[in-house]
């Protein structure tokens, strides 16, 4: 195997699990800041992506647990592939030092602040891009999702906490 097109292959597919982490990233905070009461005044018209989301925002713990297991998943992927890949170039130890740096740095500013930025700043139109995108997602993570589900909502329940967490939030 030469070292070379190894390399240059997993850059490539790193860079594209950047693109999913700020996919994931982005949809959470433009679906999440919607307002109901926008959502309301959207069904009056005949685009089916208002009720898509809708549906995906009736339960906002499923749909935040599908998109943080989505995003998790993409990101200890890219933590774990440039760790991989400094190896092939660093010492051990280094490479885990520099992997980590390079993969926070990475992750933060193109998977999660500049992504966020975007959701926040574009979030009806953004929004509607990714909701069929993210159903989909959720129905490929189902089993995964239901388990995270149920866990969270479970110690939520047991730290005294609601486990419809998310709700005070929509609804302002």
């Amino acid at each position: 195997m030469a070292p070379l097109f190894s390399a240059g292959v997993t850059v490539v597919v790193i860079a594209l699990l950047v693109v999913l982490s700020a996919f994931f990233s982005s949809t959470e905070t433009a679906i999440f800041t919607l307002s109901d009461d926008w959502l309301a005044e959207q069904a009056a018209g005949s685009d089916s992506r208002v009720s898509l989301l809708q549906s995906l925002r009736r339960d906002p713990h499923r749909l935040l647990v599908t998109i943080l297991v989505g995003n998790n998943v993409v990101n200890v992927a890219i933590a774990s592939l440039t760790t991989v890949l400094m190896i092939d170039f660093l010492p051990a130890g280094s490479a885990v030092s520099v992997a980590t740096l390079v993969t926070s740095f990475v992750v933060l500013i193109f998977g999660e602040i500049v992504p966020k930025s975007y959701g926040l700043s574009h979030a009806k139109k953004w929004a509607f891009t990714v909701a069929r995108p993210i159903q989909v997602v959720g129905v490929v993570l189902y089993p995964v999702v239901v388990v995270f589900d149920l866990i969270t909502r479970s110690i939520n329940e047991v730290l005294g906490g609601e486990s419809r967490i998310e709700q005070p939030y929509l609804d302002e």
